[in-house]
């Protein structure tokens, strides 16, 4: 695989079941890569290898005086400075080949299980940890994929000068071979503590980056209520903690780097004062000692590659351990242990269209083709399942029976046929930035235009507000351009928005959850008329409790507690279920007990049976709406 190449056609199925496997199985992907960088590495090394060779014949031609030599020595240094020059021109281009492959494959990784998960993912992992692992610890990974094939090749450059040596200079050669091993293995003892502050300064800087999130998130609010200093000091606090952790992480790589000094300075120190001696007894040439002493000296670049790995791998082991985390996370609850034996069986066939929608886990059916309304007294509820009816179980509903469409469970199609199916909007939705007509450029069934659509959301202030934003010559709104996330737009207006795109794609099933609650009444009853209108013959659930939208609804489900208990129109329901009543009406307990007791409650009967309040008075829907 070339950078050219990528991104990948398929990236694969990660083996995430720890960090050192996702390592292991990202490794082997690039077999191909490493061995290549592995050919370069030797013949770079082999070249700084064969360099003390080469003095130590010229420097015996020098005092032979010996023509023939100095002419062999020259020749071989011409080509030993050709290999080193080519081979690690070459070495750096596929070892940073091996890196940008290993981060490209990755990230597509993390796409793809982003994409799988959609809203759940940051819900089942910090958003902060989301953030460290899509940015700084792909790099962290691929240094390590990338020092991999430097550090074998460094490796074999030191056996070879040691093997060198032991035939050419035997006396000095034994000293050489017993002292590299235990520079290799000097630091060893250390790596397990410079690993652990490693995670720690890893750990308290994912911290730090979701604080700074979450404080960036709700700047707005914190302002509204004066507390953007009190988190802006926790994440200083958070700051001069990683600030900390990552000092003592410093300090401990220093001394691994002062002993990588330090050490080979004692060997070399060892070989010319005994190759001295050996000189001066006439066991040992000069040129052997020259080549000796070049060759311990050269030595140390290889030996700075097995200080580079071992950080690499320290700094990477945490990172890929993270990255697994993330990638091991399934649709379900159990779809990691179920997971081969649902790749085996294969993904179920779509229902037919027009099927109910149903969920086991509260007992709410929505009828298809028919407008259905959903009450929860508990936002987070409605929130949690809307999720659910998206075939997307959160933690903690993952033993619930999965939710099912025509008789079929989502969790058993595919990813595809499920998200085409069944499209969730949730209460806060993104506009991505580009012009509206990008916006709208989104996978749909062409039954619905974008004109019909923004006419059902009622949008034709935004439009004029865009229009009259954009700059000069752009007549047509579908030209305009929406900035990031919608900022130049009000909340209502991003809504809108938002509920005509979801409205344009025109799925099976179409779930909203609150999509009129940033708006006015008056918008909101024709926003629900448009609704209504547009989705005549669709089946759309839609979890409010606004009685203009209610009122609308073919059907309305009142959850308590979890467990549908309660279904009718909303005026029925009004009228004979106190519970529901409580949650439209927002009555207080003591209301509640008023109307029980057989005071009156404006807008409600006292008494059942008696007769209705007109529907005007119900539902505040007026007739001109």
């Amino acid at each position: 695989m070339q950078i050219s190449d990528l991104p990948y056609p398929d990236p694969g199925v990660p083996d995430a079941r720890s960090g050192p496997r996702f390592l292991w199985w990202l490794g082997r992907g690039q077999l191909g890569g490493q061995a290549r960088s592995l050919a370069w590495g030797l013949v770079h090394f082999c070249g700084v290898a064969g360099l003390p060779y080469t003095v130590g014949v010229g420097v015996e031609a020098v005092v032979d005086r010996d023509g023939s030599g100095l002419l062999l020595a020259g020749g071989l240094l011409l080509l030993f400075g050709a290999a080193i020059s080519a081979g690690d021109a070459m070495l750096h281009r596929t070892a940073v080949t091996n890196w940008i492959t290993a981060a490209a494959r990755v990230q597509q990784l993390l796409a793809r299980k982003t994409a799988e998960l959609g809203s759940a993912l940051t819900r089942r992992v910090a958003a902060g940890e989301v953030t460290t692992v899509s940015t700084g610890d792909v790099e962290k990974i691929g240094w390590f994929v990338e020092a991999v094939s430097r550090f074998l090749a460094a490796a074999f450059a030191v056996v070879a000068i040691c093997v060198g040596l032991l035939f050419y200079a035997p006396a000095i050669g034994v000293v050489v071979a017993a002292g590299v091993p235990v520079l290799a293995l000097s630091v060893l003892p250390l790596l397990p503590r410079a690993t652990r502050r490693a995670d720690l300064q890893r750990e308290k800087a994912g911290r730090a980056t979701e604080l700074a999130s979450d404080t960036v998130a709700g700047l707005r609010v914190l302002r509204g209520i004066g507390g953007e200093e009190l988190f802006l000091g926790r994440y200083r606090e958070a700051s001069q903690e990683v600030r900390e952790a990552a000092v003592r992480s410093a300090r401990m790589w220093a001394l691994i780097s002062a002993i990588q000094v330090l050490l080979p300075g004692a060997l070399l120190i060892t070989v010319v004062w005994y190759g001295a001696v050996l000189v001066r007894d006439g066991r040992l040439a000069v040129g052997e000692l020259v080549a000796a002493f070049s060759a311990v000296a050269t030595m140390l670049y290889p030996l700075r590659h097995f200080e580079e790995i071992a950080q690499a791998y320290s700094f990477s082991r945490p990172s890929a351990a993270r990255a697994a985390r993330v990638l091991s996370l399934t649709r379900t609850e159990d779809g990691a242990e179920n997971g081969a034996e649902g790749a085996a069986a294969g993904p179920a066939a779509a229902p037919a269209p027009g099927g109910d929608l149903y969920d086991p886990g509260t007992g709410l059916l929505a009828p298809g083709g028919r407008f259905t309304a959903v009450v929860c007294g508990d936002p987070d509820l409605a929130g949690r399942l809307a999720e659910r009816l998206g075939g997307h179980p959160v933690d903690g509903a993952g033993a619930a029976a999965p939710v099912l469409l025509g008789g079929v469970a989502l969790d058993e199609l595919a990813l595809d046929a499920a998200r085409g199916l069944v499209l969730v909007q949730d209460k806060d939705p993104v506009l991505l930035s580009g012009t509206l007509r990008e916006l709208f450029d989104v996978p749909a069934s062409g039954s619905v235009t974008a004109a019909a659509a923004l006419a059902a959301a009622r949008c034709g202030d935004v439009l004029d507000a865009l229009l009259q934003s954009a700059p000069e010559g752009v007549e047509d709104p579908m030209d305009a351009r929406i900035t990031e996330r919608g900022r130049s737009l009000s909340g209502g207006q991003r809504q809108r928005l938002a509920l005509a795109r979801s409205l344009v794609t025109d799925p099976e099933v179409l779930v909203l959850d609150e999509p009129t609650s940033a708006v006015d009444s008056h918008t909101e009853a024709r926003i629900a008329q448009g609704i209504a209108g547009l989705r005549a013959g669709r089946t759309t659930v839609v979890l409010a409790s606004s009685p203009l939208l209610l009122d609308r609804a073919d059907r309305v489900v009142l959850v308590h507690e979890g467990k549908a208990v309660a279904a009718g129109t909303h005026r029925e329901l009004m009228r004979g279920e106190p519970r529901y009543r409580a949650v439209v009406t927002r009555e207080t307990e003591e209301e509640q007990r008023s109307a029980a007791s057989g005071a009156s409650v404006p807008g409600v009967p006292a008494v059942p049976g008696a007769p209705a309040v007109p529907a005007e008075e119900l539902t505040g829907i007026e007739e001109s709406a």
